[in-house]
């Protein structure tokens, strides 16, 4: 559940860290003080996009923190290991993102950063905000198919049917091309073919197809007899000439040697010579064995320019460097090879088939699925729907057969309708006609589909407008029974849904200097009479609204 929010220099809010509870908490206050700013600020820390107008005046970056307890989903533990965050078992999630005043944002979770992407994917265990407009994006059909999927925890399934389709359609598309373009394709296959010869002249196990290693040859063949010149005379230097260089050092060392015995701080350039002369003695040996190896050898030098040619000729004709042309063979080979599969019209055809078996069986295993949940989603509807002043209404979600072979989507488009409100059809949920009857329907479907989640927050912000009188305390009770099992936050300007939360907090909005700050203020139990008396007796508060207030309370302990 979400356990502690830090705001900084947010909109209206200088300063303010709140600790929630468990349960069912009611945020109320007056129309303007704010109470959606919780809301906003929860959206933005997980990931909504935001603009510098986000920022308080007078500050130049925004910074808001959200603390989550332990989530025990094996899903959301894997996805921290995949994504190198730590996260220990039983352990918290810290989030923060701070928003600069150029506009730039920035995001992390538990102190490594991520991108809004990863912040979004990490909300989506850990919380859920239910708009007092989400009965607007109910009316579209690919929202009504998204909770429908979510609520028959079909999202596996749907994506298997989404990657299907992909399948499929690239296969179909790929027979369709090859019939059109076969002349372009045997063209080109000719023209790969050459150019797969040619590179295949020169080509070697060698990374760079020994770029590197012929140029190293081709100088020191090229310069064989100045590099014999040198070698030999340094060998004669150092020890088979006239005046051999360690000659003179042994010399030296036995003369400083006897030095050494009459004055011991002679030893240590004794030792120094010493070292020399070792050093000297194995670069001779080094000198004498490359002295073996060096040879004029004008055949192979013809050879390795000859290659070094080709190579060259090649690199030139394609735009390359001579090392790219390991690189460039390969891609070649790999074209040569799919142009081959195009041009294979009865191998082209068995790909379709078997793309369009694997997702007819995907797509039937989705509507079965899909089949299932709908029964059950319309039937927890309907039955809420009677405890909001819907009497007689009920609720089906329709799985609708498609136009043609399927879509992304499966072979159906999902449908909400309701009947026995105005009338006895069925109707499209965006038919129903009264707004009060559409946001009392979109709150009884977004309570029996959170029921039904495995998110531990659910943030309801305004979702109680249009209602009120009896059908409100049906709607706060409903949202306490869901606060049994989860952790819900509601704005709402409604007391009678407010008396029904365990915990109340009261957003007011106060003057400070030339600028209006938002603060937020925990009530106790005499707090929360004044707030639900204000809430039921409006500017002037009475004795007997206080009384009234006091009882909503008691009535709902």
């Amino acid at each position: 559940m979400l356990c502690r929010l830090v705001i900084r220099d947010f909109v209206l809010v200088e300063s303010l860290e709140l600790d929630f509870r468990p349960g069912f908490g009611a945020l109320t206050g007056e129309t303007g003080a704010g109470k959606s700013l919780l809301i906003d600020a929860l959206a933005f820390v997980l990931g909504e996009r935001a603009d510098a107008g986000l920022i308080r005046s007078g500050t130049q970056r925004a910074e808001v923190s959200a603390e989550f307890d332990a989530v025990q989903n094996p899903e959301f533990q894997d996805w921290f290991v995949a994504q190198e965050i730590p996260v220990e078992p039983g352990e918290g999630v810290l989030i923060r993102r701070v928003l600069e005043a150029a506009g730039r944002s920035r995001a992390f979770v538990n102190g490594v950063p991520v991108t809004l992407q990863q912040v979004r994917t990490v909300g989506e265990w850990l919380l859920d905000i239910h708009g007092q407009h989400a009965h607007q994006s109910l009316l579209r059909s690919d929202a009504q198919r998204q909770l429908l999927d979510d609520f028959g925890q079909l999202q596996r399934d749907s994506a298997a049917v989404a990657e299907a389709w992909r399948t499929w359609s690239s296969a179909r598309q790929l027979l369709e091309e090859a019939g059109k373009r076969s002349g372009d394709i045997e063209a080109r296959r000719d023209a790969l073919a050459w150019q797969i010869k040619a590179l295949a002249e020169v080509a070697n196990d060698e990374p760079d197809w020994g770029w590197q290693a012929l140029g190293e040859e081709q100088s020191r063949l090229a310069n064989a007899s100045t590099l014999i010149e040198i070698v030999q005379g340094s060998i004669d230097a150092l020890g088979e000439g006239d005046e051999p260089l360690l000659s003179l050092l042994s010399r030296l060392e036995h003369r400083l040697k006897d030095g050494a015995a009459m004055d011991v701080r002679l030893q240590e350039p004794t030792d120094l010579l010493l070292a020399a002369h070792n050093e000297l003695s194995e670069a001779l040996t080094v000198l004498r064995r490359h002295l073996d190896r060096l040879d004029v050898d004008p055949a192979r030098l013809a050879e390795v320019e000859r290659r070094m040619s080709l190579m060259l000729d090649l690199a030139r004709k394609h735009l390359v460097e001579p090392v790219a042309l390991p690189a460039l063979y390969h891609q070649l080979q790999n074209e040569a090879e799919q142009l081959a599969d195009a041009t294979d019209i009865a191998a082209l055809e068995a790909r379709v088939a078997m793309a369009a078996k694997a997702y007819a069986e995907a797509a039937v295993r989705l509507s079965k699925g899909r089949e299932k949940a709908a029964k059950v989603l319309g039937k927890g509807v309907s039955e809420a729907m009677q405890d909001l002043a819907l009497g007689g209404g009920r609720c089906q979600i329709v799985l609708q057969p498609v136009d043609g072979d399927g879509s992304a989507h499966g072979n159906e488009r999902i449908e909400f309708q309701v009947s026995g409100l105005a009338g006895s059809d069925w109707r499209p949920l965006s038919k129903v006609v009264s707004g009060g009857e559409l946001s009392r329907i979109s709150l009884a479907i977004q309570v029996v589909t959170s029921a039904c989640s495995a998110v531990p927050t659910l943030i309801f912000d305004e979702v109680d407008v249009g209602i009120g009188g009896g059908v409100a305390e049906v709607v706060g009770r409903l949202l306490a029974k869901l606060g049994e099992r989860r952790q819900v936050l509601c704005v709402t300007h409604l007391p009678q849904v407010a008396a029904c939360a365990g915990w109340q907090w009261q957003v007011s909005k106060e003057k400070s200097g030339n600028a209006f700050r938002s603060k937020v203020s925990a009530l106790d139990d005499a707090a929360r009479v004044e707030e639900i008396a204000r809430m039921l007796g409006g500017v002037e508060i009475t004795a007997r609204t206080r009384a009234h207030a006091a009882e909503m309370l008691r009535l709902e302990r």
